[in-house]
């Protein structure tokens, strides 16, 4: 909502800025405006109040020209950059986009591939407003005074995060000592390293990390360099294919710990709710499109990481993405009680990961109600 003349003045400006280089031509011709239109009523006024068809000739076309100025601006989709990586679960954004669904319901869109590791940078720094990540990444975010609040699941993960292995290798207890591709710590490659290591009583002390992303990382276990690889689909689906180079030993299968969500910043939020709303129904409408026709929704959203569609259909069943009841259950059940509530500070954390000052941003999520209404 404008309500008040600073908002109004941005609003002005921001249909004419689109086009022109700076605000400042902007301002000049918003004032000519003015002075014209004040002009030309002034001169009704001093031909004794009379309304004369010379008067019309000058008001008509300026009060036309302004009236349609206000509804171009007005029909300016709301622009916002958004920040992802290949990762399946995050493809019916992409979708939306390509689809032309982000489009339809008011927005213009961009989809910047960012490593994880560094998304947050993005965000502080205001190259984008949005982002999509894993419930435990937002808190880290949060503890490091990056401030993002969750609005809708994306996805849970049923296999589509693992940890490949040499063939000769029988138990994750084997990988100890040896060297594991995973991207840095505060991703969930890495959270997904730790927590399978965990689970086995090792932790990361008890590897060599190089920090590669779970592309690379699976290029390169592919290639015959490093012992372990951390990754996602749709590249955890090229170690499947090929079994001579190793095997995957665990996944989010054996380990259900992985699922993400997409937010923005508080400032975003509060200054463009409309276009947030929006956008949560852009991402139900693209998960309804994959149900309503999966192939062309595959090939979309394949062609995005150079994959066919069935190549993509096939990394594809190992996740679920969450539409609106999904998420309704997440945010008022679910959420209130996850995996995560086990963690320990050595996995991700440099403090305690069960503090008030974690879990605030939680507490800000499960209030979040773009992904159970939409109307408006």
């Amino acid at each position: 909502m404008l309500n008040n003349p600073g908002q109004w003045f941005a609003f002005a400006l921001g249909g004419w800025t689109t086009t022109w280089p700076t605000e400042l031509l902007a301002i000049i011709w918003i004032l000519w405006v003015a002075s014209w239109v004040l002009a030309s009523f002034w001169s009704g006024q001093t031909r004794k109040q009379v309304v004369t068809l010379d008067s019309f000739k000058y008001r008509l076309p300026i009060l036309a020209g302004a009236i349609a100025y206000a509804a171009a601006a007005a029909a300016q989709d709301t622009k916002v950059a958004v920040g992802i990586s290949g990762w399946t679960g995050f493809a019916p954004l992409t979708l939306a986009k390509e689809a032309g669904i982000f489009k339809k319901n008011g927005l213009d869109v961009e989809i910047k591939k960012i490593p994880q590791a560094s998304r947050h940078l993005a965000i502080a720094s205001g190259d984008i407003q949005c982002a999509a990540t894993t419930v435990e990444t937002w808190i880290v975010w949060n503890a490091n005074g990056v401030a993002t609040t969750q609005l809708f699941q994306l996805d849970k993960s049923y296999g589509a995060d693992g940890m490949a292995v040499r063939n000769n290798v029988a138990s994750i207890k084997d990988v100890k000592g040896k060297t594991v591709a995973a991207s840095a710590p505060g991703t969930a490659p890495y959270f997904t390293l730790a927590w399978f290591l965990k689970k086995n009583g090792l932790n990361v002390k008890d590897v060599t990390v190089v920090n590669m992303e779970p592309a690379a990382a699976a290029q390169a276990f592919i290639a015959g360099q490093n012992d372990v690889a951390m990754t996602y689909e749709p590249y955890l689906s090229a170690v499947r294919a090929k079994p001579e180079a190793g095997k995957i030993i665990a996944t989010t299968l054996d380990y259900p710990m992985v699922m993400d969500t997409f937010g923005c910043t508080p400032k975003f939020i509060a200054d463009n709710e409309a276009a947030v709303k929006a956008l949560t129904k852009s991402y139900f409408e693209a998960v309804d499109m994959i149900k309503n026709d999966p192939t062309k929704a595959y090939e979309i959203m394949g062609a995005d990481v150079k994959q066919s569609g069935e190549q993509f259909g096939n990394s594809a069943k190992y996740l679920r993405w969450q539409d609106q009841a999904a998420n309704k259950t997440f945010f008022t059940g679910d959420f209130n009680a996850p995996s995560w509530r086990d963690w320990t500070p050595e996995i991700t954390f440099d403090v305690d990961p069960l503090s008030p000052r974690l879990l605030a941003p939680l507490a800000a999520a499960r209030r979040t109600k773009y992904c159970t209404t939409l109307s408006g």
